[in-house]
Order: structure tokens, then C-alpha cells, then sequence
């Protein structure tokens, strides 16, 4: 197997640069946070949103008439909990701010873990929210999750207004806000910018968003021309929740049957404790949820079958075969899967199910190879055919690999001492946006150092601290890289 680091060692690149090209799944970013609320920990957040989103500039308002008052054409998240919703017009905030996100902190328990035709017949005010959450002082504390707050309505922005993007989607069914607010600051960490996240709460809201019909009776047989299901990568459902004013858990079972028949390829998570979940064991993955460590049991579950983390392979009766790390592991196992004894036949089986359900080319997206997962998506090759083509595209992308620089400040990155350089020397400004937008993980997904990627993704800040933390992170991997090919007796390379 070529170790990543020996493959990333040319100081400078060859003739014929390959461009590198980073996805950019938000095109608009929220820029400004108005928080307008009665309870003090809440407008203390603006704290924790300066901290750990230093792009965003945080206003702080108490009087309601000032709020309105508001005019920007920027991307703008208003965050405000159950008093001050009541005392704002949503109408003038919206025509005065085209951009606008208006988002509720609620404390009221009712709305925290009601639907929405409950909650908004007892509290008429939660009608003005473009999204809804669960506070408390534990685990849905405004500190944790106000910056996932935050990114939720930007996600929100971006995929009812920017639709021709191309973006991969994690699609949450549940018509409680208490548990998506548990659960989404673990659910971003792990995504960072590769994917969005969309917050249905009923079985309309969710056969629209995927199938592009108010009713799943109107699918007809284009309907991939139709709705978002071609850009949901994971679906994250409960059993029940409403369906025509009514909760039932054929809402979850028709749901689930739907999507697992129209699209095989997207991984699902049935997040219940009911007892008609187990019906349905066989077309996705049951979570207890609420119970002692489900999260982050849902956080291993989502890295190993979305594409997020490792590729690991499993035999069809879920027994885990490999984990593999990037592409030369990749075709490591493709080499092993060419031969014709009985293993070997196995092996190729196992991978002629994971091409079937599109589980490489999704792999390669999270990854930032996103060529390499268009040119393979649409070939159904099976056997010998489906490792020879597998195997040509993987070695053409390793080769590929030494000729797609980085581009900081004018400058080529081909390796990691050169990227070590660039963060010393690249403004404060620059260097926020390579790691908000996770251009530098990106970058590094495709060079082979998915292992660093994951550790510098979660990572921002703002100036000489995101530099300091960037610059530890490199050094250290650096560190590691010649300490392997000191164990390994191999001649020294850049790395």
C-alpha cells in the first residue's frame, strides 16, 4: 500500500495542475445574529456564537420596536425565546430583512415535545418561527446549542432559496424540537461543511421535501426529477408524528417504506423507543431514543454508514469485514477482491452490494472527490468488470492527487510542510474563511490525510488562536508521519 505521506511528498507540483476545487454547500452565510429575549442566558450566547462563529457579528437587543426597526440585506438569524416572540411583528422583520432566519429558544415544555398543530393552538405565537428548539438549563442549555442553532438557520436559508447548489442532505423526521436540539450540535460536529441539515416535523412536510409531491400517491415514476431525495444522504426518523392533523406510527412506517423503496441507497435511522419500530429492523437502523448514550451511539452510526467517516464494509448480515481509511486501503481490499478463490468471491459480493446502493460514490463526496464519485456513480458493474473499473479510477485519483495543489494566497500547498508554512504566513482573515468553509480539510480529505481532516474540521476561531490550533494540529501530524517512516526504515521524503 502507498502510504499518504509518500504520496504527498513532491516539494513542488508537475506541469498540468490538476484545479483544486472546494465545495462550498452554503453559499450565503449567516453574518449577523440579533438576539432578542427576556431570559439572560440566552442573550449571553451572543458570547458563545463570537467564539465559535467569529464570521458572525452578534447584536444584542431589548426593546422590540429597535428589532423591527432592523434593515440588512444580509443573512440573518433572529434568536429569540417565548416573551419576546410574542412582542415582535414577524411580517415587518421578514419585508425589512430579505435574508431573515427568525428562529425560537422555547422554555415552555408543551411546545418543547408537541407537534406543531399542538403547540400552536395553546401558543399561537410559534406560528411566527421559521424554526423551533428546546432550551433548558442541562442539556439544551442556550451555550451548546445556540452555534448549531445558528448553523440550522443557515441551512434552512441556503436550501429553500439556493436550490441549483449542489449539497448533500441529512434529512430529520420529528415533530419534537427537543430532541433535534439535543442532537444536532453532535450531528454538526461530525458533518462540519460537508452536508446540511433540513427539520421536518410532519409525514407532508417530509414526502414534499424528497419526493417534490403533496401526496405519496402522486410519485410517479420521474420522480427523481422531483423534490431533494437525490440529495438526502441519510434519513434520521421517528415512528410517530403527525400525518393529516393526526399522530399515528404509520406516519414513520409509510415514510420509511416509501424512501427505502424508491431510494435504496439512503441509509436510515429509526430513532424510537415503540414498540413498531421493531417491524421495521430490516430496512434501517433502530435507536432507542432517550436512552443513556443513544447519541452518541448515533454519532458512530452516522460516520460509518453516511460516508462521514471510515468506509467499513459489512456482509450482508451486518457483520463489519474492513474499515478503511482512504482511497489506498480502498484498493488494497480491491486487490484482494480480484482474485478467484472462494474469499475473494465473497469479498467482490460485499462490494457489488455497496456499489449497488451508491455507498463508494457517497463515500467519495464526503471526502471532497467528488469527480471521482460522478464519474462511477452511474456505472452498475458487477464481478471483475465492476474491480477492474473501480481499481483504474482509484490509481488514476492517486496520481491525481500530486497534481491539485492547494492554492493559499497566490501560493501552491502540495505538502504539509508547504500548508504548515502558509498558516504562518496568510492573513487572519484568509485563514478563517480556508477553515469556516472547510477548504483546508477538504483539501486534505482528497490528499489522503482524512485523520487530520477530522481533527482540524471542528476547528475555528478567529486570528492568532485559530492559527496557534491550525498549526498545532499540522505540526503534530507532521511529527507522526516522520516518525512512521523512521519505524519503517524508509528514506526521508517531504512530507
Amino acid at each position: 500500500m502507498i502510504s499518504p505521506d509518500a504520496s504527498n511528498s513532491p516539494p513542488a507540483g508537475p506541469a498540468g495542475d490538476i484545479v483544486f476545487v472546494p465545495r462550498i454547500i452554503n453559499p450565503a452565510k449567516i453574518r449577523r445574529v440579533v438576539i432578542f429575549a427576556a431570559d439572560e442566558e440566552i442573550r449571553r450566547a451572543d458570547a458563545i456564537i463570537r467564539s465559535e462563529m467569529p464570521w458572525v457579528g452578534t447584536e444584542v437587543m431589548l426593546d422590540p420596536a429597535a428589532v423591527m426597526a432592523l434593515r440588512s440585506d444580509e443573512p440573518s438569524a433572529f434568536i429569540l425565546d417565548d416573551i419576546a416572540l410574542n412582542l415582535i411583528d414577524a411580517e415587518t422583520i421578514r419585508k425589512n430583512n430579505r435574508e431573515a432566519v427568525i428562529i425560537l429558544l422555547s422554555f415552555v415544555k408543551l411546545i418543547q415535545s408537541s407537534p406543531p398543530f399542538v403547540a400552536e393552538k395553546e401558543f399561537p405565537y410559534t406560528r411566527k418561527a421559521d424554526l423551533i428548539f428546546a432550551v433548558n438549563k442541562s442539556d439544551c442549555s442556550p451555550a451548546r446549542i445556540t452555534p448549531s442553532v445558528v448553523r440550522s438557520a443557515e441551512d434552512h436559508l441556503n436550501i429553500a432559496r439556493r436550490t441549483e447548489v449542489r449539497r448533500f442532505i441529512v434529512l430529520i423526521v420529528d415533530d419534537e424540537p427537543s430532541w433535534s436540539s439535543q442532537f444536532l450540535p453532535i450531528l454538526y460536529s461530525i458533518i462540519g461543511q460537508r452536508a446540511v441539515v433540513k427539520l421536518t416535523r410532519t409525514y407532508e412536510e417530509a414526502v414534499r421535501f424528497i419526493f417534490g409531491v403533496a401526496d405519496e400517491h402522486e410519485i410517479g415514476p420521474d420522480y427523481r426529477d422531483h423534490g431533494l431525495g437525490e440529495k438526502v444522504i441519510c434519513l434520521i426518523t421517528d415512528i410517530f408524528f403527525p400525518r393529516k392533523g393526526k399522530i399515528s406510527s404509520d406516519s414513520g412506517t409509510d415514510l420509511i417504506h416509501l424512501v427505502n423503496k424508491h431510494y435504496t441507497r439512503i441509509p436510515i435511522v429509526i430513532a424510537s423507543k415503540a414498540k413498531e419500530a421493531l417491524t421495521l429492523a430490516d430496512k434501517g437502523f433502530i435507536l432507542p431514543k432517550g436512552d443513556p448514550g443513544s447519541l452518541e451511539t448515533l454519532r458512530s452510526h452516522i460516520r460509518d454508514h453516511t460516508g462521514m467517516g471510515d468506509l467499513v464494509l459489512f456482509d450482508a448480515d451486518g457483520k463489519e469485514l474492513y474499515r478503511l481509511k482512504d482511497i489506498r486501503e480502498i484498493l488494497d481490499i480491491l486487490m484482494k477482491a480480484s482474485g478467484r478463490g472462494p474469499d475473494a468471491m465473497r469479498l467482490r459480493s460485499v462490494l457489488e452490494m455497496y456499489g449497488e446502493k451508491d455507498r463508494f460514490s457517497t463515500w467519495f463526496y464526503m471526502h471532497s472527490l467528488r469527480a471521482l464519485g460522478d464519474k462511477l456513480r452511474p456505472q452498475k458493474l458487477r464481478g471483475q468488470e465492476m474491480i477492474a473499473a473501480l481499481t483504474g479510477a482509484l490509481e488514476q485519483e492517486i496520481l491525481d492527487m500530486q497534481r491539485a495543489p492547494l492554492i493559499v494566497d497566490g501560493a501552491k500547498i502540495f505538502s504539509l510542510r508547504q500548508l504548515l508554512a502558509a498558516l504562518k504566513s496568510t492573513t487572519p482573515e484568509n485563514l478563517e474563511y480556508l477553515s469556516d468553509n472547510d477548504i483546508i480539510s477538504s483539501w486534505l480529505d482528497r490528499t489522503g490525510f482524512s485523520d487530520l481532516a477530522e481533527e482540524l474540521r471542528p476547528v475555528h476561531g478567529t486570528a492568532e488562536n485559530l492559527r496557534e490550533s491550525l498549526m498545532k494540529a499540522v505540526e503534530g501530524w507532521i511529527g507522526r508521519c516522520e516518525q512512521r517512516r523512521t519505524e519503517q526504515e524508509e528514506p526521508p521524503t517531504e512530507v
